[in-house]
């Protein structure tokens, strides 16, 4: 399975329940790297002036 078109068709062959828990572990995948991906962010500076922007609002 190396392309999106067999992982799509392979997943149709599943049965609903196994499908579910296949998407319920693609949301935690999916959750993680946003995680990780906002954690880059912030380390890197890159949401400073969001966060300079959110304190002077809040004020």
């Amino acid at each position: 399975m190396s392309t999106l078109t067999e992982i799509e068709a392979a997943i149709k062959q599943l049965p609903e329940g196994d499908i579910r828990k296949l998407a319920a572990w693609l949301q935690a995948y999916l959750d993680e790297t946003w995680d990780r991906q906002i954690e880059a962010d912030f380390e890197s500076g890159k949401l400073n002036n969001l966060i300079a922007k959110a304190e002077a609002d809040s004020k």
